[in-house]
């Protein structure tokens, strides 16, 4: 089987490189013309992914829609502020007897859609109406390192869920299925925001209890948003909920936890992001997230308190303080 990967950041390179050991053809769209430019000359992603080489292979490309035309499934790895543009450059590549994964956790700020929303309105009318999405706690570069990692295949469409399941599996990768599409999908956006929370706990110095906290309280607004759009109370345990989660606000390699470290220490947000070769999800699908929960009347205290921090200039101690000093209830 042959496989497309639409993103040539850190987790599409990573991916494709996985895909690329396990002995598929893979092609992957680059964005960046000297990211490009540099992949061809050495075989390695200098700027997203360093010290990794591709295998032979794994081929690229500056077409979306042919990397996607060249996958019998294609996985989107791309920022999701910007995956509606390129699945609309990749949708003439499409057809129906593909099977089309998102690898991106976010939500789009605009419309306030999940990733296999907008592909079923970008590439609905060339492709399967099933799409999937992988998510759960997985570093890029320890993917790419070997280490184990353990992931979440949700697709509605059972008897696709398990082939794409018996195909990435192996030693180093081991994957679950799951039906609940919308339950991974907003796990995985609500995740970092949290993170971002996390980090500016971690940057006041304020200690393991306070971050404890804010993860297993992360976890409730997680599960009541998910379970307001439509997903399955299980799922927030799981890999692509709590096992996310924690990976995310304890782990050196989060990014959406660095910018939350980065604020905490007192520095503007414009010029954390400014510094940062990869996206932090988290900031922007902060907006998203607290007007989805506007939205759906569910109540997210932590996100909301990010959401000023980032957007309302308010002071991070302020912010973890106005947490501690809300009313009283049962857990």
């Amino acid at each position: 089987m042959k496989a497309g990967v639409i993103g040539g950041g850190s987790w599409g390179s990573a991916f494709a490189r996985y895909l690329g050991d396990l002995g598929l053809p893979v092609r992957l769209w680059i964005r960046e013309e000297d990211v490009f430019g540099e992949v061809l000359a050495s075989r390695e992603n200098r700027r997203f992914l360093p010290g990794f080489r591709f295998p032979e292979n794994v081929s690229f490309t500056r077409d979306p829609a042919d990397a996607a035309s060249f996958g019998e499934v294609v996985f989107f790895a791309v920022p999701a502020q910007f995956s509606r543009s390129v699945m609309r450059r990749a949708a003439p590549g499409i057809s129906s007897r593909q099977t089309l994964i998102s690898l991106t956790k976010g939500i789009e700020e605009r419309s306030l859609k999940r990733m296999t929303e907008i592909m079923a309105e970008t590439i609905g009318p060339y492709a399967d109406p099933t799409p999937a999405v992988l998510s759960g706690p997985s570093f890029a570069r320890e993917v790419a390192l070997g280490h184990p990692t353990a992931v979440v295949l949700a697709c509605k469409n059972r008897k696709k869920a398990l082939r794409i399941q018996a195909l990435l599996s192996g030693i180093q990768l081991r994957v679950y299925v799951s039906r609940d599409v919308a339950g991974v999908e907003v796990a995985g956006a609500v995740k970092n925001v949290i993170a971002i929370a996390a980090g500016i706990s971690d940057g006041l110095e304020f200690g393991h209890n306070s971050r404890a906290a804010l993860i297993t309280r992360g976890i409730v607004e997680m599960k009541r948003l998910g379970v307001a759009l439509g997903g399955c109370p299980e799922t927030f345990a799981g890999l692509a909920g709590i096992g996310d989660l924690v990976l995310t606000c304890t782990g050196d390699l989060s990014r959406n936890k660095f910018v939350g470290m980065e604020i905490g220490r007192g520095r503007p947000v414009a010029d954390i992001l400014a510094g940062m070769a990869m996206v932090a999800e988290g900031v922007r699908t902060t907006r998203s997230i607290r007007r989805l929960a506007e939205k759906a009347g569910v109540e997210m205290p932590i996100c909301e308190q990010v959401d000023r921090v980032l957007y309302r200039r308010k002071s991070p101690r302020r912010a973890l303080v106005d947490l501690m000093s809300r009313s009283l209830k049962n857990e």
